[in-house]
Order: C-alpha cells, then sequence, then structure tokens
C-alpha cells in the first residue's frame, strides 16, 4: 500500500502534464525554444504513458482529483480529473495517433498558407477530447463534449469556399445538436433525483428509463448510430487528416465511451440494453451494405467506421463494455491507417477518390499500399491480427447470450460484409492498371510515410499486448467449436463471395434496385430530401404569411399607402369651390336649426 503512494502521485502528475504540456503549442509568442504542434502531441503522448504502463502493470484503482467550484442548496458544482485503466488507455490512444497524424499533415498541408492554424484546430480538438475522457463529473464531460462538437464543425469546414463542406459542416453539427438533447436530459435528471453530476457518487443501483434514454440518444448522435447516422459519410468533406483524426480514436467514440463510463447505471435497465443491441446490429449491418456499393474512397472507410461503432455498441448491449473499449483501442489505429493511406492515395492522384478510377497504386506507392492492405486485413479480423482479438470475442459473446438468432444472423452478415467491401477496396485500387494518369511522379515522402507505418504495426500488436488486460477484465467464453470458427468462416465467406463478384462487377450494367437501396442505406431521401423540403417550405409560408404578408404588410407599406391614400382624398377635396363651400355650410346649418326646432317643439 505505501508503494502505491508515489505511484499514484507520479500517475496523476504526469496524466495532467501530459494535458497541459498540450497548451504550449497554441501560444502565438514563437522562441528557438518553442515547440512544434507534432513535438508538442509527441512529447504529451511520452508522458501519458508513463500512467498507462503503471496502471496496466498494477492494476490500480481509479484516482481522482477534485476542486469545488460552487456550492449550492443540494448541488455542488465539482471540477474532477479521473485517471484509470480505461482513461489512461484511451488518452494514450489519441495522443499516439494525433502524434502521426499531425506528421501527416506536415506533409499533406505543406502547400496550404495556414496549416499552421490547422494544426491548433487539431490541438484544440484534442484538448476538448482529453478533457471528455479524464472527466468524472457529468457537467465537466459535457463541456468537453461540446468543445469536440464546435473543433469538428471548424474542421470539417476547413475548406469553407466549398458548398458542399458548409452543408456537411452544417449537418454535423445539427445532428450531435440533437444528441446533445440527451446529455442535458441525463444532466438535468441527476441533478434533481441524485443531486449530483459526479461519476463516482451516483447510486449504482439507479435504474430510470429517462436517464438510460438520454444517455442513449446522446450516444446515438455523436457516435453515429442509425437514423443518426447520416452526418458521418458527408463530413468527409473535410481534409483527410480530420477525417482520420475524427473517425478513429476521437470524436465518433466519445458516444460510446459515455455508456462505458456510465455502464453501471445503465446495466440496471434491460429496456435501455436491449436497445444498445439492437440499434448497434442495425447501425452495423446497414453501414456495411452501404459500403459495399459506394465508389468514394473515404466514405468507404467511412461507412466502415459506422459498421465498427455498431459493434461496439453491441457490447454494450451485451454487458460487456470492456470489451467495446478494447475494440475502440483496436479500431482507433485501424482506422487512422486506412484514411492516412487513403489520404495519400488520393492526394497524389488529385484529389481523384473514385476507387474506379485507381489502380496499380501498388507499383506507384508500393509502402502506402502495403500499410492498406495490411490495415484493411486487420479490419477484417484475419487471426492474429490487432481487429481479431477484440470483434470475434463480441460476437463469441452475442453466441453465448440470450441474443435474438436474427440479431445474430445480422451481426455475422455484417462481418461478412466487412471482408467483402475491404476485399473490393484492395482490388481496385491495387490491381491491374491505373485508370488515372497524374501529371507529377509518385514520391514516398518520410513525412507521409512515417506516421502510416506507425499506425500499421500499431494495428498489428496493439490487440496482442492488450490481450492479456482485457482477459483480467472479462472471462472468455467457452463455445462448441462450430460457433467458435463462426465469425472466421463468415469473414472467409465474405472474401469468397466478393473474390468470385468481382469479375461480373468490372462489366457496365446498369443500377439494380438493390444496389439503389443499399447505396441510399447512407443517404436517406427521407431524412435529407423529403423531411428537410416540405420543413423549409412550411416554414417559409409560414414566415411569408405571419412575417411578410402580416406584420410587415399591414404595419409599413400597407399602413403608409392607406394613410397616404386618405390624406390625397382629404386634400384633393380642397379645390377652392367658394359656392360649394358656402352652400354645403348653409344646408347643414339649416337642418341643425329644423332639427333642434323640431327637439324642443316635441
Amino acid at each position: 500500500m505505501d508503494q502505491m503512494v508515489p505511484l499514484n502521485t507520479m500517475i496523476m502528475t504526469t496524466t495532467i502534464l501530459s494535458v497541459l504540456v498540450l497548451l504550449l503549442s497554441l501560444t502565438k509568442t514563437s522562441t528557438q525554444y518553442s515547440l512544434s504542434q507534432e513535438k508538442t502531441v509527441m512529447l504529451s503522448f511520452m508522458l501519458s504513458m508513463i500512467p498507462t504502463v503503471i496502471s496496466m502493470k498494477y492494476s490500480s484503482t481509479s484516482l481522482t482529483v477534485n476542486l469545488n467550484l460552487l456550492q449550492a442548496s443540494t448541488l455542488t458544482l465539482t471540477t474532477t480529473t479521473t485517471t484509470s485503466v480505461n482513461s489512461n488507455l484511451f488518452l494514450s490512444i489519441a495522443l499516439f495517433i494525433t502524434w502521426a497524424i499531425m506528421q501527416f499533415s506536415s506533409w499533406y498541408m505543406k502547400e496550404n498558407p495556414n496549416s499552421t492554424v490547422f494544426k491548433k484546430y487539431l490541438t484544440l480538438f484534442l484538448i476538448a477530447m482529453l478533457i471528455l475522457i479524464l472527466s468524472n463529473s457529468m457537467i465537466q464531460l459535457f463541456i468537453g463534449w461540446e468543445g469536440v462538437g464546435i473543433m469538428s464543425f471548424l474542421l470539417i469546414n476547413w475548406w469553407y469556399a466549398r458548398t458542399n463542406a458548409n452543408s456537411s459542416a452544417m449537418q454535423a453539427i445539427s445532428y450531435n445538436r440533437i444528441g446533445d438533447i440527451g446529455i442535458i436530459l441525463a444532466l438535468a435528471w441527476l441533478a434533481t433525483n441524485q443531486a449530483t453530476w459526479t461519476m463516482q457518487l451516483t447510486d449504482p443501483k439507479t435504474s430510470s428509463k429517462l436517464l438510460a434514454l438520454g444517455l442513449i440518444l446522446a450516444a446515438a448522435g455523436k457516435s453515429a448510430q442509425f437514423l443518426m447516422h447520416l452526418w458521418l459519410p458527408s463530413a468527409m468533406e473535410g481534409p483527410t487528416p480530420v477525417s482520420a483524426l475524427l473517425h478513429s480514436s476521437t470524436m465518433v467514440v466519445a458516444g460510446v465511451y459515455l455508456l462505458i463510463q456510465m455502464y453501471p447505471i445503465m446495466q440496471n435497465s434491460k429496456p435501455a440494453m436491449d436497445l444498445c443491441l439492437y440499434l448497434g446490429t442495425i447501425t452495423s449491418l446497414c453501414a456495411s451494405m452501404a459500403a459495399l456499393s459506394q465508389n468514394d474512397l473515404k466514405k468507404i472507410i467511412a461507412l466502415s467506421t459506422l459498421s465498427q461503432l455498431g459493434l461496439m455498441m453491441m457490447a454494450i448491449g451485451n454487458y460487456s463494455p470492456q470489451m467495446a473499449l478494447f475494440h475502440i483501442s483496436t479500431h482507433a489505429s485501424t482506422k487512422a491507417a486506412l484514411f492516412l493511406c487513403a489520404g495519400s492515395f488520393i492526394h497524389n492522384l488529385h484529389n481523384e477518390q473514385d476507387i474506379r478510377k485507381m489502380g496499380n497504386m501498388k507499383s506507384m506507392l508500393p509502402i502506402t499500399s502495403a500499410c492498406l492492405t495490411t490495415a484493411s486485413l486487420t479490419l477484417m479480423g484475419v487471426p492474429f491480427l490487432s481487429c481479431f482479438y477484440s470483434k470475434d470475442p463480441i460476437i463469441e459473446i452475442a453466441l453465448t447470450s440470450k441474443t435474438n438468432m436474427w440479431l445474430l444472423i445480422m451481426a455475422l452478415s455484417a462481418t461478412a460484409m466487412t471482408s467483402s467491401y475491404s476485399v473490393r477496396m484492395i482490388y481496385y485500387t491495387m490491381t491491374k492498371s491505373t485508370r488515372n494518369k497524374p501529371l507529377n511522379p509518385f514520391k514516398e515522402v518520410p513525412n507521409q510515410i512515417a506516421p502510416i507505418l506507425r499506425l500499421a504495426a500499431l494495428s498489428i500488436f496493439m490487440g496482442s499486448i492488450l490481450t492479456s488486460m482485457t482477459t483480467q477484465m472479462s472471462s472468455e467464453p467457452a463455445l462448441p467449436k462450430m460457433m467458435k470458427l463462426a465469425p472466421l468462416i463468415a469473414m472467409l465467406l465474405g472474401i469468397k463471395i466478393m473474390i468470385e463478384l468481382q469479375n461480373v462487377a468490372m462489366k457496365p450494367e446498369p443500377s439494380s434496385q438493390l444496389h439503389t437501396i443499399t447505396n441510399q442505406l447512407a443517404f436517406f431521401k427521407i431524412n435529407h430530401r423529403w423531411t428537410p423540403k416540405n420543413s423549409m417550405k412550411t416554414g417559409t409560408m409560414i414566415a411569408t404569411q405571419l412575417l411578410d404578408l402580416a406584420w410587415t404588410e399591414k404595419s409599413g407599406p400597407t399602413l403608409l399607402t392607406l394613410l397616404n391614400k386618405t390624406a390625397s382624398k382629404f386634400m384633393t377635396s380642397q379645390m377652392g369651390l367658394m359656392k360649394l363651400y358656402l352652400s354645403t355650410t348653409a344646408t347643414t346649418t339649416l337642418l341643425a336649426m329644423v332639427t333642434t326646432h323640431y327637439a324642443y317643439a316635441g
């Protein structure tokens, strides 16, 4: 116990330092001792590894530092910093991936005059995410939550002169606002029923459908679950480093991480857990189906992110939050490597993103192509690569649970489709001759290759490194042989089907109805055409009737016209006709006298 006291102090100190170091790169003044954003993130990552290694080795419990900001009669507003195995692991992964993305941005954005501002935006985005990760208070988590949302809007809209970038950024912020309603609902419930926003002080026996609904709504908005997933493929309008950071270890997994943190309360509500299970399974299947019919390289990878987010939500619904965190860890480096490889292809092909116009990239960019293939194989769940250690257990846990058989079939189908669209992506980008002749020769430079190699290596070894820790957290299910091999069989079946279909798919044919339906899964017309069109039409009509035709018209032009018309009639009636005036006066006087006479006579 005495030995753990200095270790606990070291864990907390280095954790806080790893966040504070990031602020050094945001200063305006630069001296010979100043650090670039890339070196600052690298230093922060190295500091974060100290508490991560210590907490993993000694399995230390969570440590919390509290600072009371405001004391009310029944509620205390507290800022907290907490460290645990979960938060330290997530912290190190986020910093490692951001370091790689920062270095890649030095090559990708070197011709952009605002590249320094771009890196500062990435740093602010990372700081907001770290606040979210290390918070033990729901109100502090909400601050990081909103910071991530604001910075994602700025980063997606980096190419602000593009109409598509503007609409995609607005779409992302709109869907995230819907999720914010859920987290505000959860904050209100905790304040009124628990009188605290500190997670460790909440009653773990609490069972509230309203609280669970708020948390699931927040997670569905931020982690792009079914019906709220449409913003995520559109977010590909931002620069590729932004896509890599948003879709790997930060923003999109924030919703899942929230549910993991609040799992002690969530597990008491069976309807909430069932909702997570159904929502995750449907999201995974629909995203995989949409990826099969997609030709945009970045959107294929984005839809694969959706599919994996569905698996994470499915793991939470099956009462396995640690497996969800494990899959977040293995998926992060894999997805970041895929995006950076895709960015290299697109950048060298002069912003061409259609995989049908690529080809023979293995000869032009051999290292990048090898890393893309490695990351794709990892994503499929090939044995002994990282995702094999996290994807297979999630499906195996579903097989041993009382999950509906249709959900199991959907999960296995999504696994098979993951292999199919990954093979399809490799086939189109690597094989045959190039279908897009570049103007300049291809060249792989260190700032382009080094971060991709680091991420590819991590995507290979991350699973085996973390397996021992995860095994302590959750017992491995005992399954019959065929059930144990079911995920592997589904993966091989998906590969086989796609290889057989490639020769057929290369023949030009009109799009089938099935192709149209699956393609629309990533872009529902009812959400993006019919609903916005009718809501805008109704709003315009109401605004026109009430504002333009009623208030503005009656109080403005119509009122002035009426006053002017009345004044004009009055003025035009005064024409200087003395006889008319005298006769009118005399007639009026006579009528008054006659009326008065008869009144008194009566």
